[in-house]
């Protein structure tokens, strides 16, 4: 899996429920044909990154194809998130 492009926004909590600070990140993914995550219209996986303090987690991630939108069931390895929640705590 590799990341070709990213854009992110920090989300707003107008109820002050949620503590710390909430990043979208939109990636663009590219993964070899013969992955079970491959589609033709490309890739896209959606991170919610939630900061507190000096630490970041990631709360929410989903996959989905560029093309249709249509939200894919799959979920990263174990190597792969700690990889996404790297790149997006580097990003900020």
């Amino acid at each position: 899996m590799e990341i070709t492009n990213f854009g992110f926004n920090q989300l707003k909590d107008p109820t002050g429920i949620i503590e710390g600070e909430r990043y979208e990140f939109l990636l663009d993914v590219e993964v070899e044909e013969d992955d079970e995550l491959f589609t033709e219209g490309g890739l896209e996986l959606r991170v919610i990154l939630a900061v507190e303090g000096d630490g970041a987690r990631i709360a929410h991630y989903n996959f989905a194809d560029k093309m249709s939108r249509e939200v894919l069931e799959f979920g990263l390895e174990e190597d792969e998130e700690a990889e996404v929640l790297a790149f997006c705590k580097d990003k900020l």
